[in-house]
């Protein structure tokens, strides 16, 4: 069985980069090997005669750096192991890293930008050139060339040693021929001598080589390069910080409860069975049952949800939300890798860490492209110095260098990938990967179970015929475990408290309910009188009379309705699939605007009834939360499982909704197809720029030092454009 290993890459310049890797760790026998640039890490899936150190070391010799992000162990149980790892290790780590890299390319792009904004002046406005100006151009320039350009150097030659050549080498191969023609000119041709003066041109064009530094173009290009790469990688740093925040979000420290004292001990020391207690402000730690206590739960930052849930006795909680009234005792039933915050975090890191076929495409593409543009480049070179002189040569074949850097085409996916995923985490929603993008796009019928979906899931009193009635019935069903019996009794102590005690309780399946209140014989049993369609309505019968009668259904959410219309917006068509009664599953689709009705379906033909809609040419998807739906999920053209449901559910769904609420899913499919048009424009902007500017660069129609600043401009573009989808707003949380 393979074993999933992750590496930190640095050192990675553009997908090119990546592509690279991903062939040599590919190379190694058995390993299946994806390198995400956005991310800069590499997930391996490897035999077991591989070790992490073994694919260190191959990425090493390729020139890059690698780090094992190394997962923590799980807290011990005080009788065995509890397994499961964390994927948090590695993460500071990588996070101290990055900041020492954006420093330092801080550093260099302020101190680039102050020296090469002098020398473009110099170079461009005749005015300013007094005597001997060139040669202040070539002091300032200088220290940007070398000290500013030393990344691209650095591994441009690492590369080279390689075998290779990369985006650094493009940069590196121009910066170096402009500045080196440059002091060809000023110390060997005519071009420092005193009075020389240069002009600009949007163009490629030159005077005599001889004659003319490309001073602004050297210190321009990396300067302006610098700046493209300083506001990517910050960008990549920001979305990044959404998962690492998620990871974050749990608490520190807990008070476990020892031989009845609070030991406040840290959470890599809770296990599962211990119990703990949850002040009035502070984080529940770990995923849990109350065992003693009532409060209002703030689950906001994993579901979105802003208001409060009221837990008591018996209901379970999520670590890392918050506690925001009364004391609980909780029992530990998930901890580290198990909890659902860290599931979530996973979910969320592998969508991040896969690529769409698209991308896989602009990998190919990428990895090729460098050694065409070199050679082109070498090809332009010859042919504009034998008809148009060395200095349009120079210029020409600088500008294709630099034009042609394939950095946008690296960044359009990852970034919009992402930026969407961490944005759909923020709402509670998960994707399971970039593949579930191009499927939101095409289908066109959306299945909804009913029940936990559509429905509360819970059974609740929605009509009585009197107070009498329903305070008899609430006390004889009180000694009942029905769900019907505890919805009624549910509702009466609510509307009258403390109920009357019961003797001589009888069950008698299939009839009902019978006991003795106050002196007075009680029965509560299934009505011949019919109610609405939805509900289910009981006879209570006190001392041999009908007393009256009361409803019970399962009720509809609040925004289930509301969900259906924006569902039909999105040009989805509903369709309402429950094994419920035909009468009840139409008098609810009535309720919410569904047409279509699949009812009375027994659970292994869910599967069947997804089949059948795809056999008629339907791209299906499936919105369930039970064991029963875990297949029909998994056959639907996307599976989306309701959070608040089965493992089993999540596991078969592509994405999962941590809240019960069906307008999550509108906001799901609305996000991930907005997240799908953005990698389709990011792609269409980084090809497209290409293809327009190289023909331009190698006509000689490009000043290579506008062919930098527009490089430097397409990688921001791209980044722009998908930092567009930060600004999504979330259906469920308009009112």
């Amino acid at each position: 069985m393979a074993n999933i290993i992750d590496l930190d890459i640095t050192g990675m310049t553009c997908s090119s980069c990546a592509a690279r890797i991903e062939k040599k760790l590919n190379r190694v026998e058995g390993c299946e090997a994806t390198v995400n640039f956005a991310t800069e890490r590499a997930r391996v899936a490897a035999p077991d005669g591989v070790s992490a150190d073994d694919l260190v070391d191959v990425v090493k010799k390729t020139g890059y750096g690698a780090t094992h992000v190394v997962p923590e162990p799980a807290p011990r149980h005080a009788e065995h192991d509890h397994g499961g790892e964390h994927t948090t290790g590695g993460h500071d780590h990588a996070a101290v890293a990055d900041d020492a890299e954006l420093r330092s390319l801080r550093q260099r792009t302020i101190g680039s930008l102050v020296l090469a904004v002098p020398v473009i002046a110099l170079s461009m406005i005749p005015a300013l050139q007094f005597e001997y100006w060139q040669w202040l151009a070539l002091t300032l320039a200088a220290p940007v060339v070398v000290w500013g350009g030393w990344p691209f150097h650095r591994v441009a030659a690492i590369t080279l040693r390689h075998g290779a050549a990369n985006m650094d080498t493009l940069v590196s191969m121009g910066t170096l021929a402009a500045f080196g023609w440059s002091l060809w000119a000023l110390f060997l041709g005519d071009a420092g001598a005193a009075g020389m003066s240069e002009g600009f041109s949007l163009t490629g064009s030159a005077g005599e080589a001889a004659s003319n530094t490309y001073l602004e173009a050297a210190a321009g290009v990396t300067a302006f390069v610098l700046l493209g790469r300083f506001l990517e990688h910050r960008s990549k740093r920001q979305a990044g910080a959404a998962l690492r925040a998620l990871m974050e979000l749990g608490a520190k420290d807990v008070a476990v409860l020892r031989d009845g004292r609070e030991v406040r001990v840290p959470i890599g020391e809770l296990a599962v069975g211990d119990e703990f207690v949850v002040r009035p402000g502070e984080k529940i730690a770990t995923d849990g049952e109350v065992r003693s206590g009532a409060s209002a739960v703030d689950e906001s930052m994993l579901t979105g949800e802003s208001v409060p849930v009221e837990v008591t006795i018996g209901d379970t909680v999520t670590g890392a939300t918050v506690n925001a009234s009364g004391r609980l005792v909780v029992r530990a039933t998930r901890v580290g890798a198990d909890t659902q915050l860290a599931q979530m975090a996973r979910m969320v890191e592998d969508a991040q860490a896969s690529k769409a076929a698209v991308q896989r495409l602009a990998d190919r593409i990428s990895a090729v492209f460098v050694p065409i543009v070199i050679a082109l480049a070498l090809v332009v070179l010859v042919v504009w110095a034998l008809v148009g002189g060395l200095g349009t040569a120079v210029t020409a074949a600088v500008a294709v260098l630099v034009i042609a850097c394939p950095c946008a085409l690296g960044l359009a996916t990852p970034m919009a990938l992402m930026i969407g995923t961490a944005r759909a985490a923020g709402e509670g929603i998960l994707i399971s990967g970039p593949e579930v993008l191009e499927s939101t796009k095409k289908i066109d019928t959306i299945v909804l179970d009913k029940t936990g979906t559509v429905t509360t899931g819970a059974m609740s009193v929605v009509d009585h015929s009197g107070d009498e009635a329903l305070r008899y019935a609430g006390a004889v069903e009180d000694a009942s475990e029905h769900p019907i019996a505890r919805a009624i009794a549910a509702a009466a102590r609510e509307r009258f408290g403390e109920l009357p005690a019961v003797s001589d309780f009888a069950n008698r399946p299939g009839v009902g309910v019978t006991g003795v209140v106050e002196g007075r014989t009680v029965a509560v049993g299934r009505s011949g009188t019919a109610g609405t369609d939805a509900a289910t309505v009981v006879e209570v019968v006190v001392d041999g009379e009908v007393a009256g009668t009361v409803a019970v259904a399962d009720t509809v959410k609040p925004t289930s309705a509301r969900a259906v219309a924006e569902l039909r917006r999105l040009g989805l068509t509903p369709v309402l699939l429950t094994g419920d009664a035909k009468a009840v599953a139409e008098a609810v689709a009535a309720e919410v605007g569904i047409e279509d009705v699949i009812a009375e379906v027994m659970p292994e033909d869910k599967l069947a009834h997804i089949g059948r809609l795809q056999s008629e040419g339907r791209v299906v998807a499936m919105v369930g939360d039970g064991v029963n739906d875990a297949a029909a999920l998994a056959a639907a053209d996307l599976g989306i499982a309701m959070g608040t449901g089965t493992d089993v559910a999540i596991a078969a769904s592509d994405m999962t909704l941590v809240r019960g609420d069906l307008l999550v899913a509108v906001d799901a499919i609305r996000l991930a197809r907005r997240t799908l048009r953005t990698i389709r424009q990011n792609l269409v902007w980084a090809f497209g720029y290409n293809t327009a500017a190289l023909p331009l660069a190698a006509l000689g129609l490009l000043n290579p030092m506008i062919a930098g600043l527009a490089m430097a401009f397409s990688s921001v573009s791209v980044v722009a454009n998908s930092q567009r989808l930060r600004s999504f707003t979330a259906a469920s949380r308009r009112s």
